[in-house]
């Protein structure tokens, strides 16, 4: 298929497309001419990728490189496949580099070891981004139990303990493909299943309206 009608298959338009052939995202067709090129169902499939990554992953241009490039050549451990995807999904609150908040909260690594939870070989970047979020509910004096705390860290192990159960056996390839998209493209599912959640409760205990 020409440029064109891969545009009208995926619903992106002629522009974008040679934007992301350009940015190095989608390989370049089969060239049937100085200016002509051919396209086929690999184009079709990855640039519905990019589009989902860009959508409702709401990556970066530079960060959905990044995801391809790990799905391209997979790592070769799940911690570093993981790694791909959080880093792809950036820090919502960011690390302070200066001031106390750039130390990690004291409530972070009690609250691991009450859990259970490895602590070596930990995401880093996880760590920090939950000590900022520890420090801006200080910050904001919303404050919040040990009780609660645990509660959120039970419903993630669960949660994850059901995504890395899914993990395929096939392939490493297709192993990276399902963790990294299922990072990236599950989080939004997430947090508006949460929303929904937030709704239910709030209607269940002080009725609709």
């Amino acid at each position: 298929m020409r440029i064109s009608e891969l545009s009208t298959v995926c619903g992106v338009p002629v522009a974008t497309v040679k934007y992301y052939l350009r940015e190095g995202l989608l390989p370049a067709g089969r060239l049937t001419s100085a200016t002509q090129a051919q396209y086929d169902t690999t184009h079709v499939a990855r640039l519905n990728l990019i589009r989902a990554l860009a959508g409702a992953g709401g990556l970066s241009v530079a960060a959905i490189r990044d995801v391809l490039a790990g799905i391209d050549q997979p790592p070769e451990s799940v911690a570093e496949v993981l790694g791909t995807a959080h880093r792809a999904l950036g820090t919502p609150l960011g690390t302070p580099e200066k001031g106390p908040e750039a130390r990690p909260h004291p409530s972070v690594m009690p609250l691991l070891e009450k859990l259970g939870w490895w602590i070596d070989g930990l995401d880093q970047q996880a760590l920090d981004d939950a000590s900022a979020a520890l420090y801006a509910l200080d910050a904001a004096d919303f404050p919040i139990s040990e009780n609660e705390l645990i509660a959120y860290g039970r419903s993630m192990e669960a949660m994850a303990q059901t995504e890395i159960a899914g993990i395929p056996n096939g392939s490493r390839e297709e192993a990276v493909r399902y963790v990294v998209l299922g990072t990236i493209l599950i989080e939004p599912l997430i947090l508006a299943l949460r929303r929904l959640a937030h709704d239910d409760a709030a209607i269940r205990r002080f009725g609709p309206g």
